[in-house]
């Protein structure tokens, strides 16, 4: 087979060059030579499209190093079979159960890993929109505690707002992947004290005002330690749920 397309004459070597490439290139997509056939030699191609035989070597070096062919010794030039196509990277999280308190810790440990770096990010690279709106889920977090409701909702819009201020989407696509799972279930039991009750409340706005006002400031690195000690608290929170329900009973 022989492609038999003339190219015109160009300004110099380098665009006959790319042109003989990209004339190659398309002859391959199309099938015209399939994976393990021969290309023509050197000196048929020099004449089919009209060029230098300089003009083919560099068409085919650029082939070669883009894995379409490959050159064996005292054989010739032979096409490669095609790389598989690169489709999307699946993301899922196996076995995540929110009621066993030993998933909350590993998913915990994990949210750490991401959420350091993320409250890092989006204290450098935030917007006056994106900042308002974090202040803005923050004080919604803030008024689910004082109202004595559910704050899954808000604090997971929170972690979300502060994902999206790092202008990575990857960072915000992995916490929608996990889902409202990356925010464990209140670590109050039913016989926690009126005052056990106030001071945890107390904790977490403290910890979410600290990540806050650190992207609010710039403060890089004081974003990445208010939010991992936000986290490694919740870790230690969790841990101490765990030991309690392993403890022998009396």
């Amino acid at each position: 087979m022989s492609v038999q397309t003339k190219l015109e004459p160009g300004t110099g070597t380098g665009t006959l060059t790319s042109r003989l490439g990209d004339t190659l290139r398309r002859a391959i997509a199309a099938g015209q030579f399939p994976p393990g056939s021969k290309l023509p030699s050197e000196a048929q191609l020099s004449e089919a499209h009209g060029v230098s035989r300089t003009v083919v070597r560099e068409a085919i070096a650029a082939l070669r190093a883009d894995r379409l062919v490959e050159a064996r010794q005292g054989a010739g030039v032979f096409v490669l079979e095609p790389p598989p196509a690169a489709g999307p990277i699946p993301l899922s999280l196996h076995h995540i159960d929110p009621a066993r308190v030993s998933s909350m810790i590993e998913l915990l440990e994990l949210r750490t890993a991401v959420e350091v770096e993320a409250a890092g990010l989006a204290a450098l690279r935030r917007s006056p929109a994106q900042e308002e709106v974090i202040i803005e889920r923050h004080d919604a977090v803030r008024a689910c505690l004082n109202a004595g409701v559910s704050s899954v909702e808000a604090d997971f819009a929170l972690h979300l707002a502060i994902a999206e201020a790092t202008n990575n989407p990857r960072f915000r696509e992995f916490l929608a992947m996990i889902g409202r799972n990356v925010i464990p279930r209140g670590a109050l039991r039913n016989d926690d004290s009126e005052q056990d009750q106030s001071a945890y409340i107390a904790m977490l706005d403290n910890e979410h005002n600290d990540i806050v006002v650190a992207i609010s400031n710039g403060d890089e690195e004081g974003a990445r330690e208010a939010m991992r000690r936000h986290l490694r608290g919740s870790q230690a929170r969790y841990r101490t749920l765990l030991r309690e329900q392993r403890a022998p009973v009396r």
